[in-house]
């Protein structure tokens, strides 16, 4: 009896065990690559599973999910000859875990050195000053390189990130330099297009000001000549209409008479006012003969009323 109990006792111990060999949980995005007598059997995928006990094994494990790889630092050479130093970060993912185990040794070390061939053929293509304007091209052109290759390793390459660029320290300070005079060109150019400016608005100003005072003078010549015209106008009008009322005046009954004594009376008083202004005179022959000058200023007087009534008439 208690012999029966050992060997079943041996029996369960032993089936046990086999069944945690054999027994096995895959993790979600993952994939066991198994074989059968070491031959290629299937991959399995997340879930319980149990193999044939002694014939089948996991030869290899996978991971579905993204997987980030550091790419080292390596020395590159442009197109015009500056080495420059570089690391990146290249971001891959399996895609067939049978491919992956059986088609290469190990895929992340393949592709971390495809990444590096392909990153100094890229590089090896342009110049110093494009690396840091074409960093995006870079990048796109070291993915493609990789992911034409890493077809038949069953891997995917996502995308290939330049982390640092690191050139000389030579080569860094006359970059330097370049870039300071590259700063004060543009200044230069700034300040000279803004005194440019500044001197076009001047002048238009100034354009614009003798512009203006000039029809300003104009206009103000233009009133000055209509107030003349205008003056001139009114004293010949209001002469007109004193020389016509002065004619009306000589046609009335004792018009000629009040005239003469007038004249007579503006003559004796323009000869004295003379007489008081000037310490020296010129005295006509005549004057005496007031009635002379009288009677000629009284003949003009008529030859203008008679035009007069001519004009009337």
């Amino acid at each position: 009896m208690n012999e029966s109990l050992i060997v079943v006792v041996v029996v369960a111990v032993i089936v046990i065990l086999i069944l945690i060999k054999t027994a096995i949980i895959v993790p979600q995005r993952s994939e066991f690559v198994i074989e059968r007598l070491g031959k290629y059997s299937k991959s399995i995928g997340a879930g319980f599973h149990v193999l044939i006990p002694f014939i089948d094994r996991i030869a290899y494990r996978r991971v579905l999910k993204e997987e980030v790889m550091e790419i080292p630092s390596l020395d590159c050479i442009t197109s015009d000859n500056v080495s420059v130093s570089l690391d990146g970060v290249l971001y891959i993912q399996v895609i067939d875990s049978k491919l992956s185990a059986y088609g290469i040794d190990d895929y992340r070390i393949a592709a971390s050195q495809l990444a590096q061939t392909s990153l100094r053929s890229v590089i090896g293509k342009i110049e110093l000053d494009r690396t840091f304007e074409e960093r995006e091209s870079l990048n796109q052109q070291v993915v493609s390189a990789i992911d034409e290759a890493a077809q038949n390793w069953g891997i995917k390459v996502l995308r290939y990130e330049i982390k640092d660029i690191s050139p000389p320290k030579t080569v860094m300070e006359a970059m330097e330099k370049q870039m300071k005079a590259e700063r004060e060109k543009r200044a230069a150019i700034a300040t000279s297009e803004g005194d440019r400016q500044s001197r076009i608005n001047r002048s238009e100003g100034l354009k614009k000001e003798a512009i203006q005072v000039s029809e300003g003078e104009k206009q103000k010549r233009i009133n000055e000549a209509e107030g003349q015209a205008k003056e001139i106008e009114l004293v010949a009008l209001a002469t007109a209409e004193g020389i016509r009322k002065v004619a009306d005046a000589l046609s009335l009954t004792g018009g000629e008479t009040a005239a003469n004594l007038r004249i007579a009376e503006k003559y004796i008083a323009e000869f004295g006012n003379l007489a008081k202004e000037n310490n020296t005179m010129i005295i006509p022959a005549n004057l005496g003969d007031i009635s002379s000058m009288v009677a000629t200023v009284m003949s003009v007087l008529g030859h203008a009323k008679q035009g007069i009534e001519t004009k009337s008439a």
